[in-house]
C-alpha cells in the first residue's frame, strides 16, 4: 500500500500543475463579437473623462480616461479591490434607451461594475478571450430603462475603449 501511494505522490509531482488558461483568439468568444468589436476600435469613438455624465447610450464605443483608483472617486466600491499600480474611472448614463438585455464589451482587461438604482448588477453571462485585436471580454447586463453608472477598475492602461449594445 505505502509503495502504490507513493508512486502516486511521485507521479503526481513530476507532472505540471494544471492551470486555467483563458481562451486565446477572436473565435473563442461565446457569442459573435463583430459589432462590438467594431464600436471598439471605430475612429469616431467619444473620448470621456472619468466622472462624466451621458445624457443617453452613444451609438458606438466611447474612450474612457482612467486615473489611479485613489483619485477615481467611484461611486461605489468596486466589487474586486483593485490592485496596485491600475487605473479606475467611471461614467454615468442618465437613461438606457429601453429596458433590456445589455452587451458591455472592453477593449481590454479589467473589471466592471455597473450600479443601478443603487444595487450592483450582477452579469448574466459572460466571456473573454486574449489574443484577439480590439476586445478582450464582454459580458451582459439586464438593464432598466433608469440612470446608471458604469465603473472600470483593475484596468493595466490609462484609458480603455467600452462598447454598450443591445444583446442580439
Amino acid at each position: 500500500m505505502r509503495s502504490s501511494l507513493l508512486a502516486v505522490a511521485l507521479l503526481l509531482a513530476s507532472t505540471p500543475a494544471f492551470t486555467a488558461e483563458e481562451p486565446s483568439g477572436c473565435d473563442k468568444f461565446k457569442w459573435p463579437i463583430d459589432q462590438a468589436r467594431a464600436a471598439l476600435t471605430a475612429s469616431d469613438r467619444a473620448r470621456l473623462a472619468s466622472g462624466s455624465e451621458q445624457p443617453a447610450l452613444p451609438s458606438t464605443g466611447i474612450t474612457l480616461a482612467l486615473v489611479a483608483p485613489a483619485d477615481a472617486k467611484l461611486p461605489a466600491p468596486p466589487e474586486r479591490a483593485p490592485k496596485d499600480g491600475t487605473f479606475a474611472g467611471f461614467t454615468s448614463f442618465k437613461t438606457a434607451p429601453k429596458a433590456g438585455l445589455y452587451t458591455i464589451s472592453l477593449s481590454a482587461g479589467a473589471w466592471v461594475d455597473v450600479v443601478q438604482d443603487g444595487h450592483s448588477l450582477k452579469p448574466k453571462a459572460f466571456s473573454g478571450a486574449t489574443d484577439c485585436d480590439g476586445i478582450r471580454k464582454t459580458m451582459k447586463y439586464e438593464l432598466a430603462a433608469s440612470p446608471f453608472v458604469l465603473q472600470v477598475s483593475g484596468a493595466r492602461e490609462s484609458s480603455i475603449s467600452i462598447a454598450i449594445q443591445p444583446s442580439q
